[in-house]
């Protein structure tokens, strides 16, 4: 009997099936039909935690899940049988959220978002066009000579920075530990405090877990000069939303865009809406796993041959 392994039809890779395997599409919008809860393999992209639940607990004989997100958050919390290999889609995401970020940082140092508005009205705004300054103090207006601190540095943040150093910004990172990263220091995340001071840009890339709820809060907005933004691509639980409505009101910090909320869609009642120096797009940076086919196929080969896979998920993370 061969090995099922059902694959989403949100992005519909061209996954080929191997020796002894057979490659079934689903649906993630739709409960899991019953006749393929035999199935010993699912990857997950898209579906709602509920209907991931719901599924997990419909594959009673799934030995691998890989999940084509970064982070390994909702394959962790579905609830797939112990027994099950965790995988996930580190890598496949690094360009598409680069690209995004960078996006949303010079959107803030050219001041896009006042410039739709001042289209939206037919009103020629002097105040963002005409001879300025290179740097205007205590505005934050270019990357050049910007120090930007990116929390989270792994695989994104190491395709992000020599983009980041292109446009002559200062390159630091925070992770769990200490060390050199190719030559970017990386501090201990227990040492951030001493680094946001100097940082005109933070970048958060940091995955759900409780050890990262509400790490971005008043205090530390208010540790950071009051020019710099806040851009978060990673995890919504990470930032204290009440705390960044009040620190953009007060102007603790200059701005602040998330593509990532707590509560996704955000509600419409959300105060966040309202905001000033807040831009939101809607968790849009890393909907494009890049040749997630190529991971796909090749841990489905490993796993046949009962070798190591790529990506490996700790259920203790």
């Amino acid at each position: 009997m061969s090995f099922k392994l059902l694959v989403p039809n949100t992005i519909r890779p061209n996954v080929e099936a191997v020796a002894g395997s057979e490659v079934v599409y689903y649906d993630p919008e739709i409960p899991l039909p019953e006749q393929h809860h035999d199935a010993e393999g699912i990857v997950i992209w898209g579906g709602r935690l509920q209907w991931l639940k719901e599924t997990a607990s419909s594959l009673s004989n799934v030995r691998w899940v890989q999940g084509l997100a970064a982070g390994p958050d909702a394959i962790l919390k579905a609830g797939f049988r112990p027994e099950a290999v965790l995988t996930n889609g580190v890598g496949l995401h690094n360009h598409p959220v680069t690209e995004h970020t960078i996006a949303l940082i010079l959107a803030a140092a050219r001041s896009l978002p006042q410039a739709l508005k001042s289209q939206e009205q037919g009103v020629w705004n002097h105040d963002l066009g005409g001879i300025e300054p290179i740097r205007t103090v205590p505005k934050f207006t270019t990357l050049r000579n910007a120090r930007v601190l990116i929390w989270g540095y792994g695989t994104i943040a190491r395709t992000m920075t020599p983009i980041l150093q292109q446009f002559g910004a200062t390159v630091a990172g925070a992770a769990t530990s200490a060390r050199d990263d190719h030559g970017i220091r990386v501090i201990a995340s227990s040492d951030i405090d001493a680094e946001l001071p100097n940082t005109d840009v933070l970048i958060m890339l940091l995955p759900n877990t409780p050890e990262t709820d509400d790490v971005v809060n008043l205090d530390r907005m208010r540790q950071l000069p009051k020019h710099a933004w806040i851009i978060n691509v990673g995890r919504g639980n990470s930032v204290n939303e009440v705390d960044l409505d009040r620190a953009l009101r007060e102007g603790i910090i200059a701005g602040a865009a998330l593509d990532v909320t707590k509560i996704e869609p955000l509600p419409a009642d959300s105060p966040l809406w309202k905001t000033p120096n807040l831009i939101i797009t809607p968790h849009a940076a890393g909907g494009r796993p890049v040749e997630p086919e190529q991971l796909i196929k090749k841990n489905l080969e490993k796993f046949l041959a009962g070798e190591t896979l790529d990506n490996l998920v700790s259920r203790n993370s």
